[in-house]
């Protein structure tokens, strides 16, 4: 392994990251009110974000997982999507909230809102992404919901992996890019 826990500088901590979860659950309460959702989290990346962010969400929930790529090893993204598995149940006529850790270029989100629209007519189609790293987005879409504004830093941390590692910490972080680059 590259680079060590102790190379990372902390971006946002656990209680920055939790009090945003619940301030992105409200407004999705406010807005759905008591009718059914079908979370769908994009794995691996938003399980935590995506079960944490369950957990304050008052109406009655349904969580779907499917697992896409975009990343080949290391930190620089292919540029294509990659569907590993994206098996969903009938989702016409509900409300589907995607979740996913980031939106970087955009092209995972692309994807999953145009999947959406293409196989089914869902009631509502939200997009919720616990970061937003806008300066690097290469097409034209925005996420409905999201915590955070980030820069061009590779973060890692709270769902987020450097080759697999890192996804269990509390926090989100970052390390020097030429550590990343060794």
């Amino acid at each position: 392994m590259k680079i060590k826990e102790s190379d990372l500088k902390v971006l946002f901590s656990e209680e920055q990251i939790q009090s945003k979860i619940k301030e992105l659950a409200t407004k999705m309460n406010d807005f759905y009110g008591n009718e059914e959702v079908y979370v769908v989290c994009v794995l691996k990346g938003a399980v935590m974000f995506a079960t944490d962010l369950a957990k304050h969400l008052k109406m009655p929930v349904k969580m779907e997982f499917i697992r896409l790529s975009s990343y080949g090893s290391g930190t620089v993204s292919s540029g294509k999507v990659n569907a590993v598995d994206i098996s969903l149940p009938d989702l016409n006529d509900k409300n589907v909230l995607i979740i996913e850790d980031i939106v970087d270029k955009g092209l995972t989100a692309k994807f999953l809102i145009d999947f959406m629209h293409c196989n089914f007519k869902t009631k509502s189609t939200k997009f919720c992404s616990l970061l937003d790293k806008k300066c690097t987005r290469s097409v034209d879409i925005e996420p409905d919901y999201y915590g955070f504004d980030v820069g061009d830093e590779f973060l890692i941390g709270y769902g987020l992996d450097f080759d697999g590692y890192f996804r269990n910490l509390r926090y989100i972080g970052f390390a020097d890019k030429k550590l990343l680059e060794q």
